[in-house]
């Protein structure tokens, strides 16, 4: 089952987390990037970094599962009409890589503009690297 199918059993009470992390972490999301401020320096061939939101002391990166979720997100933002750039990484690397460079508590809300579709990845043991988790316990 695909990562979409994954979420939806799992919101119908259905599913199984470890086979959700699993799809998770195996999916190509794509993870729309900030577009520069007109007349930036970064506007000169850099695409910005990639689009989040701080919610509860939480970054929150955006991921979508495909172009239409993406689509929709942008139609629910007011910002249909614009080009958007993403970047197209894999759910393990999102994870594993980018989460770690996040400066504080980081996780990916994936499909967020579908309301039945949606679902946040936390950033806890056994999603994130365990150094990112909130719920990490430290061993002096």
């Amino acid at each position: 089952m695909e990562l979409t199918g994954e979420i939806a059993a799992v919101r119908d009470g259905k599913g199984d987390p470890a086979r959700l992390m699993g799809e998770f972490r195996r999916a190509v999301l794509l993870v729309p990037l900030v577009a520069p401020a007109e007349g930036s320096a970064a506007s000169a061939g850099s695409h910005g970094g990639l689009m989040s939101a701080v919610r509860g002391g939480i970054r929150w990166l955006y991921a979508f599962t495909d172009e239409e979720a993406l689509a929709r997100f942008a139609e629910a933002r007011g910002d249909a009409d614009r080009e958007w750039t993403y970047l197209s990484i894999l759910g393990a690397r999102l994870v594993d890589a980018v989460v770690p460079m996040v400066d504080g508590p980081a996780g990916i809300a994936v499909d967020v503009a579908d309301e039945a579709g949606s679902m946040f990845f936390p950033p806890v043991v056994g999603i994130v690297p365990d150094a990112c988790a909130v719920d990490a316990v430290v061993v002096a």
